[in-house]
């Protein structure tokens, strides 16, 4: 919650900006672009970002959600959007730090067609198996891994999440 606070304070001191320089913000609604599909924790996590903003700033917070690629093509259509203010992007650590590695072309520069507002949450990553899976623990299913190549998988949330990336990194099987 104290990171919901912050967004709110971080957009009602710009609109304190705004005023003192005899503009108006926000004069429309802001549309939020969250580039995963609904449902997911990026989405849940922009929604409640939206309805404190919402609340803070007296105008309705749009959520547009543009999966694709990663999170590419959400972030691409706000990295292309006119800097004014009412184009928001709910970035992740895929969108602005994996897959500047994954892709060999991105559509946008992560770092210069973006500005920073604030850290809106961390997730957690949590490995779990079926409970008749033969591990009990990460060594535990290290050798499993090792005993059966070819054998184990796992799901993910698509290329470039937070939740492939242990998986990836760690094949061949480490130990």
């Amino acid at each position: 919650m104290k990171s919901l606070f912050n967004v709110s304070l971080v957009f009602l001191l710009g609109l304190a900006c705004a005023a003192a320089n005899g503009q108006a913000y926000p004069v429309k609604s802001i549309k939020m672009i969250v580039p995963f599909p609904a449902g997911g924790t990026t989405d849940i996590v922009a929604r409640s970002v939206g309805q404190k903003l919402s609340e803070a700033l007296g105008q309705q917070i749009v959520i547009d959600n543009r999966p694709g690629a990663g999170g590419n093509i959400g972030s691409d259509l706000v990295a292309k959007a006119a800097a004014d203010g009412y184009t928001l992007l709910m970035g992740t650590v895929g969108t602005h730090a994996i897959n500047a590695s994954l892709y060999a072309k991105m559509p946008f520069d992560h770092v210069k067609d973006f500005a920073p507002v604030t850290l809106v949450a961390a997730v957690p990553n949590v490995l779990v198996v079926n409970p008749s899976v033969a591990a009990k623990s990460v060594q535990e299913l290290i050798a499993l891994a090792k005993a059966k190549p070819g054998e184990l998988s796992f799901a993910s949330s698509g290329n470039g999440r937070r939740s492939t990336s242990p998986a990836n990194c760690s094949r061949p099987w480490p130990g």
